[in-house]
């Protein structure tokens, strides 16, 4: 759902723009290879924010659901040593910065706090996200010989490798989002992230085994 509001809203400010203000729509770009814009940009316009904003309400919505039932399971395998309660805060705490960056975006105030604001919402959800993405997968590998038999092991190991890719690629971009300039490349890094977070989910999709009893 995140992907195909994000996306919908992309193409309507680059093909569809003789029903935006003027000076709204953008020229032809694919931003996840030239950065040729952010995914704000192209939701807070009318209007793409009539997209965007209930399709963020509705996924924070599901990260709610989704980090809830999480913790409850893990705590029903490993009752004493898991990492339950810790993702489940970062995952809802994750959902409520999105909640929050839907609600401000768009909204514009020449404050200097604001600004600030917005960027700290946005930055706290990626750390989030991420902390609760990690520690989850932290505690299926911990845990993986009591989930023998219903889980896949290689959908396991590619959610390692996701998760790892995105923390080290956090980490590396820090000196470049510190600074001015480098406007595409922040722009390319932005639409990349959010592919690779929402790809975590979609493995989660098939982590769980079909035919329980297989090993694959």
């Amino acid at each position: 759902m995140p992907f195909v509001a994000v996306n919908a809203c992309l193409i309507f400010v680059i093909y569809f723009q003789q029903f935006l203000t003027p000076g709204d729509g953008i020229g032809p770009t694919f931003p996840y290879f030239d950065g040729g814009t952010s995914i704000s940009r192209t939701a807070r316009v009318f209007p793409t924010y009539l997209i965007f904003k209930p399709a963020m309400f509705l996924t924070a919505f599901f990260l709610f659901k989704f980090w809830s039932s999480y913790s409850v399971f893990v705590s029903t395998i490993d009752k004493a040593n898991n990492y339950s309660k810790y993702f489940k805060f970062f995952g809802i705490a994750s959902a409520l910065m999105l909640v929050l960056h839907s609600i401000f975006l768009g909204i514009k105030f020449d404050i200097q706090i604001y600004k600030l604001f917005r960027r700290v919402v946005m930055l706290s959800f990626v750390i989030f996200e991420i902390t609760a993405q990690t520690l989850l997968v932290l505690n299926f590998y911990k845990i993986k010989s009591q989930l023998n038999n219903l889980i896949s092991k290689k959908i396991l190991i590619f959610k390692i490798i996701l998760v790892s890719i995105l923390v080290v690629t956090a980490v590396v971009s820090i000196p470049f989002l510190a600074v001015d300039g480098h406007k595409n490349f922040k722009h390319a890094l932005e639409w990349d992230y959010f592919l690779g977070v929402l790809f975590f989910y979609l493995l989660s999709h098939f982590f769980w085994l079909k035919n329980p009893g297989s090993h694959t």
